[in-house]
């Protein structure tokens, strides 16, 4: 009974071919859908990485979990899949990052936030400073910069790549070199090296996340011509119109991580960079794609396919230039909706492979879904729960009817936070209510947003403040209240002590 758990880093959820995608392709992933469970309404519960990773680790929201932002501490108290998948006796082991922010009252911070899951033995430990990575391209030979980030510049005067955008040209090393080949590399000499002992395998790839650069052949893989151009509205101007934040936001990204070496010529990328990035992005889809298929042939090889439950998913989205936005930093549906495929080797799942969920799913389900596999129970601290029904053509009754997701405006400079539009730091939260007709979206201080998702899917019309929706935007907001009140952590709560135990409310 093995666990193979898989986190690209910024994929959106449309990019699966198998979901009807106009240009990106996956043939392997979509493989493994056909062979297990794709969840096409599947949505994280934070951005950006550090409070998304939390919530999937540990099964809750961000408003029970508290890990804001990149370098808010986890707090100890906590547990998470991998100390769960610890004490029933499992042996959970990390190639790449997990991006958790230790207690400081428990642990020693060598990493920022860069923590390691606790729980987790990093046997290969690919954080912002790539060192494994690295030494390995030394020992073949390739020139390294001192700074090893610098390895994602692309390559110098590439043939073809004059009057091409910035993310045209390759990178400087091979696809069977890359920080993706490399992890897969490591997992399956790990893996190899368990000689049919059971195994847990948590695979976190940084890929399509910027900067945007890719190894041949995938640099070339989608033409930029035929790439559609962002969602978005005439001008930045009209946009920012909708809303403070937005507004807030456009004023202050810059295409810093977008390239390295390299910057982008435009502020707001022109159009042509625009259709060359999305190219590229894609190319970097495909590539994880191709590792993932490497690593599943392997398991089929060497007859452990069908003792592995395989999860495949992303911590959060990308705007990819929609709304006139890059990165993973707003309300809109590009942030939140992420890929999830489950594959459940067992023979309870089988009269379910190949089929399409359309139920909201939450990336707090993650960890009830592996434990469910495990047979170990699932803590009362999550606010998620299993898939495996799902995989086993049981979908549970009462299921949730939306997904919920939270944010924080807070920011970093030279290492200090900056607080956006005025707000003191407890104004700064942003939490989301999505369901199949309607999203809501809820700022402490700023005016909320209202949107008709059946009419407008790509949210450029806020209705908030229509006199028409007054009733819906007091629906909604009451809604979000009621979740916030039944998804307040319990824990203890749920308890009650007597003189013959304890015994849980249920």
């Amino acid at each position: 009974m093995n666990v193979l758990y898989i986190i690209a880093d910024q994929w959106r959820g449309e990019c699966l071919s198998r979901l009807g995608h106009d240009h990106v392709r996956t043939p392997h992933l979509d493989a493994l859908a056909e062979d297990g469970v794709q969840f096409n309404q599947h949505y994280t519960q934070a951005s950006p990485c550090g409070p998304s990773r939390t919530s999937v680790h540990t099964g809750m929201y961000m408003h029970n979990h508290r890990s804001f932002l990149n370098g808010t501490p986890l707090d100890a108290r906590h547990t998470n899949v991998a100390k769960e998948a610890r004490a029933a006796g499992h042996d959970p082991v990390l190639f790449g990052y997990t991006d958790i922010s230790l207690d400081p009252r428990h642990y020693v911070i060598e990493n920022g936030y860069e923590g390691v899951l606790p729980g987790t033995d990093p046997v290969c430990l690919l954080d912002g400073s790539y060192a494994p990575w690295i030494a390995r391209l030394k020992i073949k030979g390739y020139d390294v910069p001192d700074r090893g980030s610098d390895m994602f510049q692309p390559k110098r005067n590439f043939p073809g790549a004059d009057g091409k955008e910035s993310t045209y040209a390759p990178a400087q090393y091979t696809a069977e070199d890359s920080n993706t080949a490399f992890l897969v590399d490591e997992a399956i000499t790990y893996i190899d090296g368990q000689e049919g002992k059971p195994w847990f395998a948590h695979i976190a790839f940084i890929s399509p996340h910027p900067p945007f650069v890719v190894p041949e052949p995938y640099h070339d893989m989608y033409n930029a011509d035929d790439m559609p151009l962002p969602s978005r509205q005439p001008t930045p101007e009209q946009e920012a119109a909708q809303h403070p934040w937005i507004e807030y936001f456009l004023d202050q990204q810059t295409s810093a991580g977008h390239t390295i070496g390299i910057p982008p010529k435009d502020k707001p990328l022109s159009d042509a960079e625009a259709q060359q990035t999305k190219a590229t992005y894609f190319g970097m889809i495909s590539e994880v794609d191709a590792q993932v298929g490497r690593l599943i042939a392997y398991l089929k090889e060497n007859d452990m396919y069908d003792d592995t439950l395989i999860v495949f998913t992303s911590d959060h989205g990308e705007h990819m230039g929609d709304h006139w936005m890059y990165s993973k930093y707003s309300y809109f549906q590009q942030t939140f909706h992420i890929p999830m495929i489950v594959r459940d080797p067992t023979a309870a799942a089988d009269a379910a492979r190949g089929t399409i969920v359309d139920e909201f799913t939450e990336s707090i389900d993650v960890m009830p879904t592996i434990l469910n596999y495990l047979g170990v129970d699932v803590p009362a601290q999550c606010d998620g729960h299993s898939l495996i029904p799902f995989c086993h053509g049981s979908p549970p009754e009462n299921w949730r009817d939306a997904y919920h997701a939270a944010f924080d405006m807070r920011g970093l400079s030279n290492g200090e936070i900056v607080l956006p539009l005025g707000l003191a730091p407890d104004e700064c939260v942003v939490y989301v209510l999505c369901d199949k007709r309607y999203k809501y979206v809820h700022f402490a201080t700023l005016s909320p947003l209202l949107f008709d998702m059946q009419n407008d899917p790509g949210e450029f019309e806020n209705l908030a403040a229509d006199p028409e929706h007054q009733g819906k935007v007091a629906e909604y907001s009451q809604k979000m209240l009621s979740w916030l009140m039944k998804s307040d952590g319990d824990e203890l709560t749920d308890m009650h002590l007597t003189t013959s135990g304890v015994s849980r409310w249920s």
